[in-house]
């Protein structure tokens, strides 16, 4: 009887991520009848699809026991500079896409480097990256909204599949299933989890950590300025002042998804639901008209509890 007790306890505090986002769409659903229209859902897949895959990034990071305070400024910098490239017209939609995307790969791995070879704190290092890739990108954009011209990435933000499922959505989607794998069923995957979990040990083990800690900045800037390119096609603009806190609802989304922030625990998919929790916390209060202010004060309480929650269930998990 014990015995079966305590497989009913470990499974429900394995799927505790799972169970806190059925509550929250339980309580929604409840507290707003406009919440489960096929409008509002469309909008959220839209609006989230950028922050999914900055948090896949971002995770990574996490695992090997790092953080990564950049990944809003690169964001802003990849929607700045799709944007002047659309404008100018020199690269094409092609090279303007792939613009942000090495600008984001850059900045990661520059971030990656100083983590890695130089021994900087991730704190220190990331935060250095944030205030440049912020400043590239006001004076890319000389501080002004960059306007793209018309049928041209503006298309892929509001195009649908079947007219109800976003292109942005499955773009999302795409990239959460190749983390997933890579986590889950490659070499480099289980090396960023062990560096996270004992990194001296890795070491010792004849393995490069070093390169693998610079990947994972890279791949981190990399999602950032895909996202960068998401939150433009949205807009219809480039503008530096997008992604503004962005890191802090990432590196929450990891945390409320189960990741710690000593490394070597996180899951894919787990994350995509913390992304969701937060995404339907912020939707059901614009939806009840709570004020922006009071919606930060309330978010903030939620994120402590939900990670006050993680911490309980992982030594609970522990004891059985």
């Amino acid at each position: 009887m014990k015995s079966s007790k305590n497989k009913i306890g470990k499974i429900l505090i394995d799927n505790n991520t799972y169970i806190m986002l059925l509550l929250l769409l339980i309580i929604c659903a409840i507290i707003s009848p406009d919440f489960f229209t096929v409008q509002n859902i469309t909008n959220l897949l839209r609006q989230y699809s950028g922050t999914i895959i900055v948090c896949m990034g971002m995770l990574y990071v996490i695992l090997t026991g790092g953080i990564d305070l950049s990944v809003g400024s690169i964001l802003a910098l990849g929607s700045v500079m799709v944007a002047y490239a659309l404008t100018t017209k020199e690269l094409g939609m092609i090279g303007a896409i792939l613009l942000p995307l090495v600008c984001g790969l850059i900045c990661g791995a520059v971030t990656g480097f100083f983590v890695a070879f130089t021994n900087m704190a991730p704190f220190v290092a990331s935060l250095a990256m944030m205030t440049i890739a912020r400043g590239v990108a006001y004076v890319v954009s000389n501080g002004q909204p960059v306007q793209t011209p018309a049928n041209t990435i503006g298309r892929l933000g509001v195009a649908k599949l079947g007219g109800v499922l976003p292109w942005l959505a499955i773009l999302a989607l795409v990239v959460v299933v190749i983390f997933f794998f890579i986590l889950r069923y490659t070499a480099f995957g289980r090396i960023v989890i062990a560096i996270g979990s004992n990194e001296t040990s890795v070491r010792l083990a004849g393995i490069p950590t070093k390169y693998y800690k610079l990947s994972v900045y890279a791949i981190s800037g990399l999602c950032s300025g895909l996202a960068g390119i998401i939150a433009s096609s949205r807009t219809a603009i480039g503008t530096p002042i997008i992604g503004e806190g962005l890191e802090l609802d990432a590196i929450a989304a990891c945390v409320i998804g189960g990741a710690s922030l000593n490394g070597g625990r996180g899951s894919v998919l787990k994350t995509v639901v913390g992304v969701f929790v937060l995404a339907f916390i912020s939707n059901i209060m614009n939806l009840l008209a709570v004020p922006a202010y009071p919606q930060d004060i309330i978010k903030g309480v939620i994120i402590v509890l939900s990670v006050l929650l993680q911490e309980f269930t992982t030594r609970k998990s522990e004891t059985i």
